[in-house]
Order: structure tokens, then C-alpha cells, then sequence
């Protein structure tokens, strides 16, 4: 059984694997060097109170997690979060990513937030399907959006509107 609830500080060192295997994957992130412990519980401190960041456990153990942060620095922009959904490689394809995101969703309604946003690359079909099973369009295209390992990535732009803004 999958149980979505708020990530903790105690969930930081799973946090890292998952989100390690993304980076080391190369289809999920421009990222390249792998985060600590450390590093995750700063991020959660960081955005506590402030924006959600979600875990799925099956059996106890966290197999994935979800968070946003700050989509722009400017006003007009702080009902907008961006957010990414990462999941244990032995657990993708078993619904455990749309509980996570969806368990996301909601969170950000509930915090008055209107948009999430993301970018995905092209080839990440899996992560591009679960975001449409969730909600959520695909907007454009950033054409070389940014480099990863030498190589010129584009990303395709996803959202899904919230609350008054969806209404």
C-alpha cells in the first residue's frame, strides 16, 4: 500500500538516493553532482511552511518523493511554484510517481497556490505521461534550454492550474 504524506527531516538521507538516481540517469535533470544528506535536509529547512514537499512509503520505506520551490523571484509570480517528482528506479510504472504528485496537488492548493509549473525533457515519455494523467499540458518547448554532459537539452514545458485560477 502507498502512503503519501509530508517529507520530514528523517526522510533526507532516502530523499538523496532517490534524487541521486536521477541525476545519474541523465532524464530527469540537469544536475550532475550527487546531493547529501546534508544537502536535502538544508532544502527542506529552506522551504518549510512556505512550500510542499511530499514523500510516498510503501511497507515504511520512502520509494518517492515530490516538492516545488519558487518558480520567479518577482510578486506577481509568488502564487507559481515549480516543482519536480522523483521515484525509486525499482518502483517506476506501479503508480507510485501519481501518488506523489497528486499528494503534491493537492498540498499546493492547500496552500493557496494557483500554478505549478515544470520542465521535462522530450524523452522522458514516463515522467511527460504522468504528468498528463495528473492534470497537467504541455505548453511549448525550450529548444537548448541548457547543457548536460556536453550536449544542448531541450525541455518541454508542463502546468496545471489551481484553485480560483483553474476555476
Amino acid at each position: 500500500m502507498l502512503v503519501a504524506r509530508p517529507a520530514r527531516l528523517s526522510d533526507a538521507a532516502a530523499i538523496a538516493r532517490i534524487y541521486n538516481q536521477g541525476i545519474e540517469d541523465r532524464i530527469a535533470t540537469f544536475e550532475t553532482e550527487p546531493r547529501t544528506t546534508t544537502d536535502i535536509e538544508r532544502l527542506l529547512q529552506d522551504r518549510a511552511g512556505r512550500f510542499p514537499a511530499i514523500v510516498v512509503e510503501r511497507d515504511g520505506e520512502v520509494v518517492a518523493w515530490a516538492s516545488a520551490g519558487t518558480y520567479r523571484a518577482r510578486p506577481c509570480y509568488d502564487p507559481i511554484i515549480e516543482h519536480s517528482v522523483y521515484v525509486d528506479r525499482g518502483q517506476r510504472g506501479q503508480g507510485v510517481g501519481r501518488t506523489a504528485l497528486n499528494a503534491l496537488i493537492e498540498a499546493a492548493e492547500g496552500l493557496g497556490f494557483l500554478k505549478l509549473v515544470s520542465r521535462i525533457f522530450p524523452e522522458n515519455e514516463s515522467s511527460r505521461a504522468l504528468h498528463r494523467a495528473c492534470g497537467f499540458r504541455e505548453v511549448g518547448v525550450y529548444r537548448r534550454h541548457g547543457r548536460l554532459d556536453g550536449a544542448w537539452r531541450d525541455c518541454v514545458i508542463v502546468e496545471r492550474l489551481l484553485g480560483a485560477a483553474n476555476e
